[in-house]
């Protein structure tokens, strides 16, 4: 294979995929747009990729055909165009409530046992979607061939409280932040199931003898990854939902705990990214006061380009309910989680076909809509 040549010229750039369930359908839409504007046999114009929660395993999946960006994309797609709750977390009657049962018993258990990770759900199925789906082996030929520089997967320690980043490549240095820190290992699929380990809904995984949940826990500085791999610009495909305006009239209702937990899993997927971005912004405008030679050593200007949603992924996820297990349904019942409930914890967890066709066709406008100004942020043009 022919080693791909690196224009020295080129600002380096980075892909960042953010968390959040079946909501990342509609960042493979987004990836489709951009594909759709490139040659048939061009590779990704992301030199750095790097993936939190679902968003881990899109990165992992572009990572392992990093040579082709629209075969990355179309092998993404696939997937996502046909998924199914099944193919995710156990969901017929017996398996839902059967683990919640056993949980339950465990926990009265001597604390001297070694009880398994507690959940809501069992997530095996995705385990071995991901051994079937994914060559990871092929990651290492990309470091190799040069079609990418690093893969990086966040993932957040139990045992420490740290944000760790697992990262895969040839010439980067592991480092060590306050609450942060890189890792340098041979990506594998239980570094994506712990970052996609929603906490309390997916168990946590062993990794080295430390337990790992969600990796936008914790996630103080989720630009940091890429920055410390190297990259000088970062396009950011996000889940942030624009806000929900409220009619006339309207009265506030006192929140139950569906809504409450669907309120801090938006919180733990999108706010950090927020502040991480403005203190981003502080620091490139206390660079550009200095004089070129003051400018500190450790310090480069970073350029981003975020794109997130146009429209809210909680109506969406309303018009699909009646599409989840039924198994499914009663267990968000019980906990207050309705058809029309304000929680967003069924967008989510809304792993049916017809609701991610239709995030990745958001994802796909959208992209379209700002086609311009991404491929100017890539240098495409």
């Amino acid at each position: 294979m022919k080693i791909k040549q690196v224009d020295p010229n080129k600002p380096k750039v980075a892909l960042l995929l953010t968390g959040g369930g079946a909501r990342a359908a509609y960042q493979v839409g987004v990836l489709k747009a951009l594909a759709h504007s490139m040659p048939r046999t061009a590779p990704l114009p992301f030199r750095v990729i790097n993936g939190t929660s679902a968003g881990a395993i899109n990165s992992a999946a572009l990572a392992c055909y990093a040579s082709c960006a629209h075969l990355a994309v179309r092998k993404l797609e696939s997937v996502w165009k046909n998924f199914s709750t099944s193919m995710v977390y156990k969901s017929d009657f017996l398996s839902v409530f059967g683990h919640i049962t056993r949980n339950i018993l465990t926990s009265f258990q001597s604390e001297h046992i070694n009880h398994p990770p507690a959940s809501l759900l069992n997530n095996r199925p995705l385990r071995k979607l991901l051994n079937e789906i994914l060559d990871l082996h092929r990651i290492e030929r990309n470091l190799h061939h040069n079609y990418l520089e690093a893969l990086s997967i966040t993932a957040s320690s139990y045992t420490t409280g740290d944000s760790v980043a697992f990262y895969q490549s040839n010439t980067r240095l592991p480092w060590q932040r306050a609450k942060r820190e890189g890792r340098a290992t041979r990506i594998n699929v239980e570094h994506l199931m712990a970052s996609s380990a929603i906490p309390m809904v997916f168990p946590s995984v062993n990794i080295y003898n430390h337990y790992f949940g969600d990796g936008s826990i914790h996630q103080l500085s989720p630009l940091s990854p890429s920055i410390h791999l190297g990259a000088e610009k970062i396009f950011i495909i996000g889940v942030e939902q624009p806000k929900e305006l409220h009619p006339v009239g309207y009265s506030a209702h006192y929140p139950g705990l569906s809504s409450v937990a669907g309120h801090l899993l938006d919180s733990v997927f999108t706010d950090t990214m927020q502040s991480d971005l403005e203190r981003l912004e502080r620091i490139n405008r206390t660079l550009g006061l200095l004089p070129a030679r003051d400018k500190h050593q450790e310090l480069k200007r970073i350029e981003t380009c975020v794109i997130n949603p146009s429209q809210n992924f909680n109506a969406i996820a309303a018009q699909y309910y009646d599409d989840m297990p039924w198994a499914i349904k009663v267990l968000l019942r019980i906990i207050g989680v309705k058809k029309h409930s304000q929680s967003s914890l069924t967008s989510y967890l809304l792993f049916e076909k017809r609701y991610t066709q239709h995030l990745i066709q958001i994802g796909y406008e959208d992209g379209m809509k700002k086609l311009p100004e991404i491929r100017k942020f890539l240098e495409l043009d």
